[in-house]
């Protein structure tokens, strides 16, 4: 299959690129930069050159290829508003382009808003519909192109996608404990984020673009339930700093941008996605990870 990838040359985008090379499909990745071309190339792919504002080069890839996986954001915390114009327009396209011929369309998206209460299922819906909603309601639109002949299939990553060299939002939670000289939780740190090894989260992305029908919500959650506590004590016992709760009132000026999201339930299970798909998580876990000191000589770009 040629396979067609935003965010190539991204963190989970160049391990998707890997896991797809290594199955034998054809895989063109979208880059914006000469690194970005080098690193697509080294990994035994073509490398498209542009960005997710240059929707004629998203079109051309779309179109020549036999599938599509979409998993670059522009990340702007400081414009969420750009960044979720630009995450619409460019679901948009690629649906467009890919109408009528039930081509698979693998779509990013979270799990964050799925559940307040509990862990969230693949069975709960999106609830961002339209273009002012968070990440421009792509999941939702999306899924209007199925109905157009388009076998597009949601992808939705547990809020951290962890390994070594990982960029993230732990790694933000990391600096702000070197920073504040403490590793902190919000509040009482009982709300739970959900983890996913990279790797993992690119073979599933893999088995989806392969077989999952129309329609399908993936769940890259491995560790359905982490708390936010147990996720400042393992920094806190990494980095030899003591641990400490953050009034939830303080947790931008302590956190920076994360602590928008810190505080937040951001869990869900996995259990129909392993069922269906036959995908069983074997990465590290995110304890694993940062007791092997995967964050701790890496610094938020």
């Amino acid at each position: 299959m040629r396979v067609f990838v935003t965010g190539a040359s991204g963190w989970i985008g160049s391990a998707t690129v890997d896991e797809l090379v290594a199955a034998g499909h054809q895989v063109v990745g979208l880059a914006r930069s000469d690194a970005s071309v080098a690193r697509v190339e080294a990994a035994g792919a073509t490398a498209l050159r542009g960005d997710l504002d240059d929707l004629d080069a998203i079109r051309r890839g779309a179109s020549e290829s036999d599938g599509v996986v979409h998993l670059a954001n522009k990340h702007d915390w400081a414009n969420p508003v750009a960044t979720n114009a630009a995450e619409r327009a460019v679901v948009e396209t690629i649906g467009t382009a890919l109408a009528g011929s039930d081509r698979p369309f693998i779509v990013a998206s979270g799990i964050a808003g799925l559940a307040s209460d509990r862990p969230a299922t693949e069975a709960d819906p999106n609830p961002f519909v339209g273009p002012d909603s968070m990440r421009g309601g792509s999941e939702n639109r999306g899924f209007d192109f199925v109905d157009q002949g388009v076998r597009t299939i949601a992808a939705r990553f547990a809020p951290t996608v962890h390994g070594i060299g990982d960029h993230g939002f732990i790694a933000a939670i990391v600096a702000a404990a070197e920073q504040q000289g403490v590793s902190g939780y919000i509040g009482d740190g009982t709300n739970n984020w959900s983890a996913v090894h990279r790797s993992d989260a690119a073979r599933l992305v893999r088995l989806g673009l392969e077989s999952a029908p129309a329609g399908t919500r993936l769940h890259a959650v491995a560790e359905p339930v982490v708390s936010t506590r147990s996720i400042a004590e393992a920094i806190g016992e990494g980095l030899g700093l003591p641990v400490t709760s953050i009034d939830p009132a303080d947790a931008e000026s302590h956190f920076g941008f994360i602590g928008r999201f810190f505080g937040l339930e951001m869990s869900a299970t996995s259990t129909e996605t392993q069922e269906r798909f036959g995908w069983t998580p074997t990465g590290p876990t995110l304890a694993e990870d940062i007791a092997a000191g995967a964050y701790f000589d890496v610094r938020v770009s």
